[in-house]
């Protein structure tokens, strides 16, 4: 038994379809989660167009997308996720922030109404269904998987999520904003102890400074969390558009450098988490 994560989309903000950006990816948030026969999909960024013909050709026709928020980098891709237009496809979609704002439904649906989208959200064949909650709640999904959630530190809100099955666990921790010197005791507390924390690395701690209130944070706060929480490894993810292939070159190498269970998430990486053992196989997954 294994829990496994893919990289669809890595980038943060908005799509790089640049020569250079090939090495690490340019489609934004989206990554998926397998674990007991089960699809779970963090985020409907723009990679999850490629996500959703992959699930068609694997013949998948039940997921759970779980929203950290709402800003256009991390739903902009729902509208061109395939299965979305099937009959015979159960989607379910949760998010923690928009109880007091009308729900997950009521943004997905605002995204596609005219004059900025062409197909409105009414001509969706897929089974859908939609779920909010409040950030800090926790839940069971069946089949020995259980959701742990936190709320983040970003403009409009958002939802931390821990992912476990049986001893092993995976956290997704994207847009969010540390204050230097104050570790968020929130997320401390959920990824203690996870086998790999996916973390919201937009910056580094040179650059911070100049965006401070931007509701992001950097690959060194996403290290320093990781080793005082005891965690097995740290994807470095949601990349600022401008930082290049050769930039996050030099991210991963003083990644490494500081924290050598630390890693660049690249679009199209795979890390398996196996129940019995932590293994951090990588390859490429089209």
């Amino acid at each position: 038994m294994s829990m496994n994560v893919t990289f669809w989309g890595v980038r943060g903000s908005i799509a790089t379809p640049s020569p250079d950006h090939m090495k690490y990816g340019g489609n934004t948030s989206c990554v998926e989660v397998n674990v007991n026969d089960r699809t779970i999909i963090l985020d409907a960024g723009t990679g999850v167009r490629l996500l959703g013909e992959c699930l068609m050709r694997r013949n998948l026709k039940d997921y759970l997308f779980l929203q950290s928020h709402t800003h256009w980098d991390h739903i902009n891709g729902f509208p061109f996720f395939c299965p979305i237009y099937r009959d015979d496809v159960n989607i379910k979609v949760m998010a923690g922030h928009l109880s007091q704002l009308g729900g997950i439904k009521k943004v997905l649906s605002s995204q596609m109404c005219q004059p900025t989208f062409p197909v409105p959200f009414s001509e969706l064949a897929a089974n859908l269904s939609f779920e909010d909650f409040k950030a800090g709640d926790s839940f069971s999904l069946g089949d020995g998987i259980f959701i742990r959630t936190a709320p983040m530190k970003h403009p409009d809100g958002g939802t931390g999520y821990r992912i476990e099955f049986e001893d092993k666990s995976i956290c997704y921790i994207t847009d969010t904003e540390h204050v230097i010197g104050h570790p968020d005791q929130d997320i401390l507390d959920l990824i203690e102890g996870a086998d790999l924390v996916i973390y919201d690395s937009t910056y580094t701690d040179e650059e911070y400074p100049q965006f401070k209130g931007w509701g992001h944070s950097t690959w060194q706060e996403g290290v320093r969390l990781c080793k005082a929480a005891h965690v097995g490894q740290l994807a470095i993810f949601h990349h600022d558009p401008t930082h290049d292939d050769t930039f996050m070159d030099q991210v991963a190498k003083d990644a490494y450098n500081a924290w050598p269970n630390a890693f660049v998430a690249r679009e199209g990486m795979k890390v398996e988490i196996k129940t019995e053992s932590y293994s951090n196989k990588i390859s490429v997954a089209r």
